[in-house]
């Protein structure tokens, strides 16, 4: 789980921010805001676990809080049945996840499509970086992915931010005529012809910092599960493969 800096920043002062209001959503609402004004707040609602409350924040993660919002955790909350332990956190925190990769629009994406004659077909988001070289070793097996079945779809993550070397190489990538051949050539460690346009690049890294991506490659199954790093093709297709129906 990724860590939550108001929790640490403010839990000697959680004591002091109870909430008056009868209604669960309100108090653990005003609760949370006076530790936090800006906290993005999408949802509460009634956890797995009677008592406890779950609420959603905007990037997919998750904290938890009593009904009078007297108690507030961070921490993976976890289910046994049949012998068998579910990790009920993760597996929401990778829906909302899910939600917002899977709402970006393909045109504004770089995406190497699937053979069409792959028996399944699935897709990775992956977050790259042109200047990261395990980027570039990623990419070296995206044809295989794509025999796989593995549609691969990269968005912007400039790991230095605006106005780096690997930001003004992203923004040449998006805004060239044929984006698949601009990525290779990067990716190749070749230059980009500079390119100025309206573009994602800011959007998606932003994006990327909201959901917790720290470096490059990050990649993004269709489930919403997050692989920080580069995997060989023939296990980032067999995982991928397996996130297609969740």
């Amino acid at each position: 789980m990724r860590p939550f800096p108001v929790l640490a920043a403010a839990a000697l002062g959680l004591a002091s921010a109870v909430a008056l209001a009868a209604d669960p959503d309100q108090a653990i609402r005003q609760a949370l805001k006076s530790l936090q004004p800006d906290l993005p707040i999408e949802s509460i609602a009634e956890s797995p676990m009677p008592g406890l409350y779950q609420v959603q924040l905007k990037g997919g993660r998750l904290l938890y809080a009593s009904a009078d919002a007297q108690f507030v955790l961070q921490g993976f909350l976890f289910q046994v049945k049949d012998g068998k332990t579910v990790n009920l956190t993760e597996q929401a925190e990778s829906r909302g996840v899910a939600k917002l990769i899977n709402a970006i629009p393909a045109a504004e994406m770089v995406v190497f499509p699937a053979d069409p004659k792959a028996a399944q077909k699935t897709h990775i988001t992956v977050f790259t970086d042109t200047d990261c070289g395990y980027c570039q070793k990623l990419h070296g097996e995206v044809a295989e992915l794509n025999r796989r079945g593995v549609e691969v779809r990269y968005v912007a993550f400039p790991r230095q931010g605006a106005g780096s070397h690997g930001y003004n190489t992203l923004v040449s990538v998006w805004c060239a005529q044929d984006r698949r051949q601009a990525m290779t050539l990067a990716k190749s460690g070749k230059d980009v012809p500079a390119a100025q346009c309206a573009n994602p690049v800011d959007e998606q890294y932003q994006l990327g910092q909201m959901i917790g991506v720290q470096g490059t490659p990050a990649i993004v199954l269709a489930n919403g599960q997050m692989i920080p790093g580069y995997q060989p093709a023939p296990q980032l297709a067999q995982a991928a493969q397996a996130a297609r129906g969740d």
